[in-house]
């Protein structure tokens, strides 16, 4: 089996748009799994959404900024941990569109494939409780993941292969019989590159490809400087490397 892994959009139409273009032209690709975040930091919150609602090769699962902005829109408890950022999440609901919304509250938390008897698991990251509300605070606190952490993080999963967001940094690690792989923040690096990953294998042995796009983020930058969302500034400084 082949399949693709991209995570961590947030906002970000221009690079997600060069990825699928690269994608679409393995027809050995079966599906390409988005590992939630699709909205926040940029300013093309729909059209990202768009985008994937309209391709019928992916499955998507939610992440806790997609969350956090449905707590928000359906008066439901909003995490503390994320106070700093509610006047941003308060401004990406306001971009919603109604069929974009619907969307975004229908996508589930996890997806799990059993390859020859054996497990993959896409999520967004570790849950403390896959059922908690957002408000409760139910991912695990984000770690540096290396052969030692990654274990203890996801330590209650059983699954041969382990696939995640969250953390942008890309990550893969291979050990005690299970491979961790992180393809890396899509919509949010200092520069223009899109990262992303092609899994390929069976449950015995994965062989994990880890590619780097540029783009053209002329749109993306236009889109984030006619906005004007919250915290605009800091958040060009954090997460897209300062590009103006």
């Amino acid at each position: 089996m082949k399949f693709a892994l991209i995570t961590d959009i947030h906002g970000n139409a221009s690079a997600l748009e060069a990825v699928l273009a690269i994608l679409h032209r393995d027809q050995e690709i079966e599906t390409i799994y988005c590992l939630g975040d699709l909205v926040g930091i940029g300013a093309q919150t729909n059209e990202v959404i768009d985008l994937i609602r309209s391709d019928k090769k992916i499955q998507t699962i939610s992440g806790n900024h997609d969350e956090n902005v449905l707590a928000l829109l359906n008066g439901e408890r909003y995490p503390d941990s994320y106070l700093h950022a509610k006047a941003h999440h308060s401004w990406v609901a306001n971009q919603l569109t109604a069929e974009n919304r619907v969307f975004l509250g229908r996508l589930p938390r996890t997806i799990s494939k059993v390859v020859e008897s054996r497990r993959i698991l896409f999520t967004h990251y570790a849950y403390r409780d896959v059922r908690a509300m957002i408000g409760e605070e139910p991912l695990r606190s984000t770690i540096d993941g290396n052969k030692e952490t990654l274990p203890q993080l996801f330590a209650d999963t059983s699954a041969t292969l382990i696939c995640f967001g969250h953390h942008h940094p890309r990550q893969f690690v291979q050990v005690n019989g299970t491979t961790y792989v992180n393809p890396g923040a899509l919509g949010c690096q200092p520069e223009a590159i899109a990262p992303f990953a092609v899994v390929s294998g069976d449950s015995e042995n994965w062989d994990v490809e880890f590619m780097d796009v540029p783009y053209d983020d002329a749109a993306y930058l236009e889109s984030f400087n006619a906005s004007d969302m919250p915290s605009k500034e800091l958040l060009r400084k954090l997460f897209l490397g300062g590009r103006s």
